[in-house]
């Protein structure tokens, strides 16, 4: 770790990424969220929790999951 008198608040900075990287950034943040969200609902099940899984699958509607019969299911996608 460099001392700050050493540290040039003119220099380089990190670099922005172009759109594409973050779409690409984005994309991987949202698909590690939703395999999180789904092996937290499994543990929630798996506890006997299954109206505390339901309320979060509900609040988190984006990972695309809901409990059925105390189990976690794919919710089906309505276009």
């Amino acid at each position: 770790m460099q001392p700050i008198s050493d540290i040039n608040p003119q220099g380089v900075e990190r670099p922005n990424p172009s759109q594409i990287e973050r779409e690409k950034l984005q994309q991987q943040r949202l698909q590690r969220e939703k395999e999180e969200g789904y092996q937290t609902l499994v543990e929630l099940c798996d506890l006997g929790e299954y109206d505390m899984a339901q309320q979060l699958a509900n609040r988190q509607f984006y990972w695309g999951y809901e409990i059925v019969d105390g189990m976690v299911m794919e919710r089906k996608r309505i276009d």
